[in-house]
């Protein structure tokens, strides 16, 4: 099989992550029988330096199989929430592909979840999916892996302690499909203060052949790259940076229209090479894309959340289900979006299907994890930080 990787691509140095090692159990909000996911120094200084870091093994090989297991039956129409689409005139449906491709670069992204034709074979059917939106809003198995306890162990150590869940993709890219160009994930989901993370869950193994990720590492220290001004197109960027470069067709796998492209080109291009249960977190900023299955049978299959402080301010994803999603003063969707951990001093979404996490918990008990700390703080609120006078004397009144 011909090589569809360059030379100047090579796979990152494996000491950049390491397998979790058990520790204490793990909060209330987890699953009873885990343990509580470790993050080791190496890892948090991994994810800082590079923008990215690999969790191996963070998922056990039962919850995979579970995930799997669904994806099959979604490939095939088999869960009982898929539905038939309504049958539209080729006009219309070449109206539809074509507003899916300006919108998400690939008229296969779908929120909708729809049955594959009857009359279609199974392997036909399974090729009728890339991607699907927000399932946790639609699924109780996409809920539990939203907020599954050993995943966000790992975000509340590299994002704070306070988490906010925003989103979900579950991507399925069979044989033949293309890939994602350059982009900051960030651009399409901003938070104030920005504190965007990604947690990519492997349900297949992924490498270079059937469409692995690719990472610019050290790309998370770059601002992100707003869209030109003459563009109207969606999409956010640091445009206070002075300098910025602005850019048109972040996404684009072609790399000569992907004004992101030269950015990428100034760092080591990695592959993140995955195995089943393995976990891929990145920052908003770090540039990154995904080239097409080349393979003849091999899905690349992954689940895919993002995260955010939960004290961060969102506009994004409003939840239209939820009547009280957005605030119709600010803009403000933080009440769309999952408590996962900690508290939080902005509204918030409770998990529809009941998933345990911060939001279930009682006021009382979620302040209770901060008490601890306000009243470190209290007790030295003179704002002094610690400092000591070198000399005591220099403060007595001698007059």
């Amino acid at each position: 099989m011909h090589d569809p990787i360059g030379s100047k691509y090579h796979h990152p140095d494996q000491t950049m992550s390491s397998a979790p090692t058990a520790t204490p159990p793990a909060p209330p909000t987890s699953r009873p029988g885990l343990h509580r996911a470790a993050v080791t120094v190496g890892q948090y200084r991994n994810y800082r330096r590079d923008g990215f870091v690999i969790v191996r093994g963070l998922v056990p090989p039962d919850d995979i199989a579970e995930l799997r297991q669904h994806t099959d039956d979604l490939m095939q129409g088999r869960l009982p929430e898929q539905r038939d689409l309504p049958t539209l005139d080729p006009e219309e449906a070449e109206r539809q592909a074509t507003e899916n491709r300006r919108a998400r670069g690939e008229a296969r992204t779908k929120r909708e979840l729809f049955r594959p034709d009857d009359d279609l074979p199974p392997d036909e059917k399974a090729k009728q999916f890339l991607r699907i939106h927000m399932l946790h809003r639609q699924l109780a198995l996409h809920e539990r892996y939203l907020l599954h306890p050993r995943v966000l162990d790992v975000v509340e150590v590299l994002t704070g302690p306070d988490v906010m869940a925003l989103q979900t993709m579950l991507f399925l890219k069979p044989p033949g499909s293309q890939g994602q160009g350059w982009h900051q994930d960030s651009f399409y989901i901003p938070t104030s203060p920005d504190s965007l993370i990604g947690a990519w869950l492997a349900i297949d193994d992924a490498d270079e052949y059937n469409g692995g990720l690719w990472f610019a590492k050290g790309s998370g220290a770059e601002p992100v790259h707003p869209p030109c001004p003459d563009q109207q197109t969606y999409g956010f960027g640091d445009r206070l940076v002075s300098d910025v470069p602005h850019i048109r067709r972040p996404s684009d796998p072609d790399d000569e229209v992907n004004m992101l492209a030269p950015v990428a080109d100034r760092y080591d291009q990695v592959l993140g090479s995955v195995k089943a249960g393995d976990v891929v977190f990145f920052n908003g900023h770090v540039l990154h894309r995904s080239k097409a299955n080349v393979t003849a049978d091999r899905f690349r299959r992954a689940f895919v959340a993002h995260y955010a402080n939960a004290r961060a301010f969102t506009a994004w994803g409003r939840d239209e289900d939820n009547p009280h999603g957005q605030d119709p003063d600010t803009g403000a969707t933080n009440a769309s979006h999952i408590l996962a951990r900690g508290d939080t001093h902005l509204p918030f979404a409770k998990p529809r299907f009941g998933t345990p996490c911060a939001a279930t918990l009682p006021p009382d008990q979620r302040d209770a994890q901060n008490r601890d700390t306000v009243r470190r703080i209290a007790a030295a609120n003179h704002g002094l930080m610690g400092c000591a006078i070198d000399n005591p004397e220099q403060l007595i009144d001698h007059d």
